[in-house]
């Protein structure tokens, strides 16, 4: 993540960029039942009163449907999709196409929907009638060049029974229990453009489609700048949202205590899990959300700490923010002196003479919290001593240790013991008697 700062990089290099309804065919409740066919006494009784069935038949029902949805993103089938969309709701059919045509324009190599767990909306059963059913929906998938393995969020859909049948009537009923970032994605919202730059994937709004084309070669000089100066493989994936609207992926855009800070973009983490439980297992990667507010002022540098964090997030999660913070800016000041021209020296100096001295600890999440400036400042500091003294694979070896191993405070200082033969009292010495 990158607070919007101050222009602490006099002549740093950045690169600023200019700026219905369908036919409804409701699945039925006795799906797999041909026309005409025979069913038993006991399948005739839950068809007559689907809303009398167990929960069991229900999420069976309702998988099937989620699942006919899936197949249709898959195949292109806009008839498919709306099958089970209330036809009553032309807006809401509207949004539904407006959904489809953006899921359309990105390359699922797998995709799946399925009933996750029942949460209460008496709104609905208000609106709707008793039969009205709210469920979270876990949609997992798997981007083509993106994702190594599937990822997974989840969504809240409302359905009812109407004629006997699960008719789909809302999809944002139960907003408050779903997880903070993941269900808000860039194709929940109005019509956008993907495009494409190698394994660079831009999202922006439809009528953006030239702000997209110049992130996307701005982003492929950033993904190089990451590969030159971060030493562990990365293949360069990534997908840069830059839209207009504040909610995907995110809740707000502001951290920090007192007067707050603005944050100028963030890499968003992507499991394959529960997402509302404590990941245990790797992370699977990231996506660069840009704040909307600068989206049209994006700097290149600002790409590259955030791609920092793409490629070094799927080593692990329990590296200490300052480290985390400190790799990103280490490689973003590497990459602005790559050319002679420009030169951090302003924001060397800056932090030597303005961050170091008040400096007690390696900066934590309370740090960061209070004082944005100071903490990435000192961050990127420690890295530099780091790479002065381990050198930059000593360094990435640190990293990687800590993102797997970093368990506790135990285990914290014998890992930074092993690398460093410091104690983490005695890094944090060095670090401020580090002359740049």
């Amino acid at each position: 993540m990158v607070m919007q700062r101050g222009r602490l990089l006099a002549g740093a290099a950045a690169l600023v960029l200019a700026a219905a309804s369908g036919t409804v065919v409701a699945t039925r409740w006795d799906d797999g039942v041909a026309p005409g066919g025979s069913a038993t006494a006991a399948e005739k009784s839950s068809r007559a009163q689907p809303q009398a069935a167990s929960p069991k038949a229900r999420k069976a029902a309702l998988d099937v449907i989620l699942a006919k949805r899936a197949t249709a993103v898959l195949r292109g089938d806009l008839k498919g999709f709306l099958a089970s969309v209330d036809p009553q709701q032309p807006r809401f059919v509207a949004e539904q196409r407006v959904l489809f045509g953006n899921l359309r324009q990105f390359q699922f190599t797998t995709l799946r929907y399925f009933v996750a767990d029942e949460r209460l909306a008496p709104t609905m059963e208000e609106k709707y009638g008793k039969t009205a059913f709210s469920t979270r929906v876990m949609m997992r998938y798997q981007l083509a060049e993106l994702d190594p393995r599937p990822v997974q969020t989840d969504l809240g859909y409302t359905f009812v029974v109407r004629a006997g049948r699960w008719i789909l009537v809302a999809d944002d009923a139960i907003e408050a229990n779903l997880s903070e970032d993941g269900h808000r994605q860039p194709w929940d919202f109005q019509p956008i453009t993907v495009f494409r730059r190698g394994r660079v994937v831009v999202v922006v709004d439809k009528s953006e489609a030239a702000l997209g084309q110049k992130i996307g070669g701005v982003s492929q000089t950033a993904v190089a700048a990451v590969r030159r100066h971060w030493p562990r493989p990365w293949n360069g994936a990534v997908m840069v949202v830059a839209m207009s609207e504040p909610r995907v992926m995110s809740l707000h855009w502001t951290t920090g205590t007192g007067k707050g800070w603005t944050i100028a973009a963030k890499a968003v983490t992507l499991y394959d899990g529960e997402p509302l439980t404590t990941q245990s297992a790797a992370p699977v990667g990231s996506r660069i959300v840009i704040n909307p507010a600068v989206r049209k002022d994006l700097d290149e540098d600002l790409l590259v700490h955030e791609m920092t964090h793409v490629a070094t997030v799927p080593i692990g999660v329990l590296a200490p923010v300052w480290l985390v913070e400190g790799v990103a800016e280490y490689v973003r000041c590497r990459s602005i002196e790559d050319d002679p021209r420009w030169t951090v020296d302003p924001y060397r100096k800056t932090v030597r003479s303005k961050y170091l001295p008040s400096m007690t600890v390696l900066p934590g999440d309370a740090q960061f919290d209070a004082n944005g400036d100071r903490s990435y400042g000192q961050a990127w500091w420690a890295a530099e001593y780091l790479v002065s003294t381990e050198g930059v694979k000593g360094m990435a070896a640190l990293y990687t240790d800590l993102a797997v191993h970093n368990t506790g405070p135990a285990s914290y200082a014998a890992i930074v013991k092993k690398h460093t033969g410091k104690t983490p009292a005695q890094l944090v010495t060095a670090v401020k008697k580090f002359k740049s």
